[in-house]
């Protein structure tokens, strides 16, 4: 029966969307699953879970095209430190675009450490509209694709998925602005200031 270690890849673990992600996985297995999250001083911890395990879950959000730093960060420990026997690495990432495909280049890059490390590549999940998507009534279709991700890591064949929500790109630009400005509302943030350069710290001039 499949071990499966889920890795909750994102900087911001403990309030993150991948952890439902990963949460709804756990719930979907039919093997055994243990989920940590990347932190800052536990790569040792890490290494040492990747033991016995047959497969290993990577959840991540999409940053700036690519692989969350933190994340990185564990794979070269992994690399560093492989288990003396490698997991097989599937991917489960979601980003905030309406289109699955600009998560390509992060599960790219996945590929890319498995080939110079000796992991065997897995499955693939790639959500879109992964900010929002849960919450909605479209949040179904990806609790199907990640049964069908469970089953394809428990079984060994491996397959591709995506998801996004099942709308026009148009409809989709109107809803998530209306999401975010009422999301920046609840966090005391105006859309006038989401739409500034200045998203974090205070301004240059003091105020």
């Amino acid at each position: 029966m499949a071990e499966i270690l889920i890795l909750n890849g994102s900087p911001r673990a403990p309030r993150s969307n991948s952890k439902r992600y990963a949460e709804l996985f756990s719930e979907s297995c039919r093997g055994q699953t243990r989920y940590l999250a990347v932190g800052r001083d536990n790569h040792q911890e890490l290494c040492g879970a990747l033991e016995g395990c047959t497969d290993l879950l990577l959840v991540f959000p999409l940053y700036a095209d690519g692989i969350p730093v933190p994340l990185l960060h564990a794979l070269k420990a992994f690399e560093e430190q492989p288990p003396k026997r490698r997991p097989t690495v599937s991917v489960l990432i979601n980003c905030g675009f309406y289109e699955s495909e600009q998560n390509d280049a992060a599960v790219d890059m996945v590929r890319q450490f498995c080939r110079q490390a000796g992991f065997p590549f897995g499955s693939v999940l790639e959500i879109g509209s992964g900010e929002a998507i849960l919450d909605t009534p479209f949040r179904a279709m990806v609790r199907g694709k990640i049964k069908k991700l469970a089953r394809a890591i428990e079984t060994g064949k491996h397959s591709a998925l995506r998801v996004t929500m099942p709308i026009s790109r148009g409809m989709f630009v109107k809803a998530s602005t209306k999401y975010w400005i009422r999301y920046g509302a609840k966090n005391g943030v105006t859309a006038e200031q989401m739409a500034t350069m200045q998203i974090e710290g205070s301004a240059p001039n003091g105020k």
